[in-house]
């Protein structure tokens, strides 16, 4: 099976050609480069004006501004002549060539802000046309690999990533003239599929005189030969496909959908399907927030499965070419990866982007940060500070977001393993500040959930059994605590959450782990997940001569599973009234007062990530 290969069986109109796996750079016949869609048609008017300074005899690719030798000699000189960020006195991506033969890795990122900086007409030929343009890319890479190490196998075939494209699109402002160009997109990842092997190259022998052809997969359209090639044989209908001697490339359907600060007032979440394909399979996991570099495509619909007709209406998803998780939680206006060094990001389809960038860019930072003897009550003022007071509660929410460790007790299962996580509960008077720390909470936390409790189901908490529109098979749609695996899931109204609802958190708070059976789907899904919930007394009033579990009615056995239990409560106190009242108007009045002893939250948010994945 081959892995290495970047695929896409994507029917949308250009791109035959264009993902199957590429051929070697000496063998390359770019003349035959598929032509693009979409884009292309669009700015037919601009063809001539942006190619008359090529070589007449330079071919054009049909309905495009690429001009193949052209684009290859502008794109070799970007190889070999741009700086390293780090040391300019070193071209950066004959060194990243270098780390690739070290490591085996065929494949090669290009920061698109770097290559914008060095031809910006180059990196808009890409963002117009990145079918032809990508393919182009993958030769150069081989042939610039090929002439560093002229002993190397002639067997690699490279691999381009394209990442960093300066603006993300939003889902739903994603329309037809977007076709065939190259778009990010970032959001939560909702689900993934299984593993799909798809075929790139079909093995026929011939039954007659076993004769074999290779035939190469355009489109996901597998084309069987009608007949035998063999001269003196030509035989009709002869020909048989061999299964194990096949080429096939792992594939993978996911469903990105917009985070909730991405949404509009009122409206519902979108969602946009994605195809990856080789070594960028199983990089991500559902909860996870993405930034996702691609091809955005369009499929045609068959009217029925036994008829070759099709139905006016497209289907649209986007052929991944680049994959990487957001660092810093769900603080929300982060469309951009940060700008680090290529050098550390060239690497960045591993499933250790995130931990190589923060290690490689902060991390003198934070081991400076960590040696502060201050830095836990630092951290602690730092939690939502335009709340008054409340320490206790900040101090137990930053326990819960650096979390702790699993620790298993002898050789056996007899004792089995304790959790890892905090789970905290704020009871107390209504207007108290707890809904927004669960707030801050959320957008702090590396994966995280926020929900409330009336508007919660039990299966929306834990998972549920759709219809997939494509196999129509059963599948599981992971919930709000499954999805807030290895993070925080903050649910807010508490006490109003139904007895049905409650009980399905017995499991999670103590097993941390969500047992399904349903429609003959029986598993069990980790939900490492510290809860923070937030809970109003019965009567809107703490009473404080009744314990808590009178006051807010909750099971002892739920009660029990909380590790904090934080009483906020509102004291009628003259003194303490006018301080709260002098502190809320000093956020509106006047220029905000720089505290030097309170971390920005961004820097807090990667501090806590670093120091739960290290």
């Amino acid at each position: 099976e081959e892995g290495g290969g970047r695929g896409g069986g994507g029917a949308g109109a250009g791109d035959a050609g264009v993902f199957a796996v590429p051929g070697l750079p000496h063998e390359a016949d770019f003349g035959e480069v598929a032509p693009g869609g979409g884009a292309g048609d669009a700015a037919g008017a601009d063809v001539g004006a942006d190619v008359e300074d090529v070589d007449a005899d330079d071919e054009v690719v049909y309905g495009t501004t690429v001009a193949i030798q052209d684009v290859r000699r502008r794109f070799r000189t970007f190889l070999e002549e741009f700086p390293d960020p780090n040391d300019p006195q070193v071209s950066l991506y004959p060194r990243l060539l270098r780390q690739c033969r070290r490591t085996e890795d065929h494949t090669l990122t290009i920061n698109c802000a770097y290559l914008s900086r060095f031809d910006p007409q180059l990196c808009q030929q890409l963002l117009r046309y990145p079918m032809e343009m990508v393919t182009i890319f993958d030769a150069v890479v081989g042939e610039a690999f090929a002439s560093l190490f002229p002993d190397a196998d002639g067997g690699e075939k490279f691999a381009v990533r394209v990442w960093n494209l300066g603006v993300s699109h939003r889902m739903r402002d994603l329309n037809p003239s977007d076709l065939d160009q190259l778009v990010q997109v970032n959001g939560m990842v909702i689900r993934t599929s299984a593993v799909i092997p798809e075929m790139k190259r079909a093995f026929y022998r011939c039954a007659e005189c076993d004769d074999e052809q290779l035939v190469e997969v355009e489109a996901s359209v597998l084309k069987e030969p009608a007949k035998c090639t063999v001269p003196h044989c030509a035989a009709s209908k002869s020909m048989e496909l061999i299964h194990n001697r096949c080429v096939f490339i792992d594939k993978q359907l996911l469903r990105l959908q917009e985070t909730p600060e991405q949404i509009p007032d009122g409206e519902t979440p979108y969602t946009v399907s994605l195809m990856a394909y080789g070594p960028l399979v199983d990089l991500v996991r559902p909860g996870d927030r993405v930034v996702v570099s691609g091809v955005y495509s369009a499929a045609p619909m068959g009217v029925t499965p036994r008829r070759a007709t099709v139905k006016s209406i497209y289907k649209t998803y986007i052929d991944v070419l680049h994959i990487a998780k957001e660092e810093g939680g769900a603080r929300g206006g982060q469309t951009t990866v940060p700008e680090l060094s290529d050098a550390d990001l060239a690497e960045a389809a591993g499933p250790e982007d995130v931990v190589e960038e923060v290690r490689t860019a902060r991390e003198a930072e934070f081991i400076a940060m960590s040696k502060d003897p201050d830095l836990y009550e630092r951290l602690a003022r730092s939690v939502a500070p335009s709340i008054w007071e409340l320490t206790d509660a900040k101090k137990g929410a930053l326990l819960q977001l650096f979390g702790g460790t699993s620790d298993g007790f002898g050789n056996g299962s007899a004792i089995g393993a304790f959790r890892g996580e905090i789970n905290i509960l704020l009871c107390g008077d209504p207007g108290t500040s707890k809904s927004v720390l669960l707030s801050y909470v959320h957008k702090l936390a590396p994966r995280g959930i926020y929900t409330s409790g009336k508007g919660s189901s039990a299966v929306g908490l834990t998972a549920y059994v759709s219809r997939d529109p494509d196999t129509k098979q059963a599948v599981l749609e992971s919930g709000a605590l499954v999805l807030s695996d290895n993070g925080v899931c903050c649910i807010d109204e508490f006490d109003k959450m139904s007895d049905t609802t409650r009980s399905v958190l017995h499991e999670v708070m103590e097993q941390q782990t969500v047992s399904v059976a349903k429609q003959g789907i029986i598993c069990s899904l980790n939900a490492r997940t510290s809860i923070l919930a937030a809970a109003n007394p019965i009567d809107s009033r703490y009473n404080p001569r009744l314990s808590v579990v009178d006051n807010i009615q909750l099971p002892p056995t739920l009660l029990s599973r909380f590790d904090l239990i934080f009483l906020v409560l509102d004291k009628p106190n003259p003194s303490s009234d006018r301080r709260l009242a002098r502190h809320l108007v000093s956020l509106y009045w006047g220029e905000p007062e720089e505290r030097p002893d309170i971390l920005d939250a961004d820097v807090m948010a990667k501090y806590i990530e670093y120091a739960r994945r290290v």
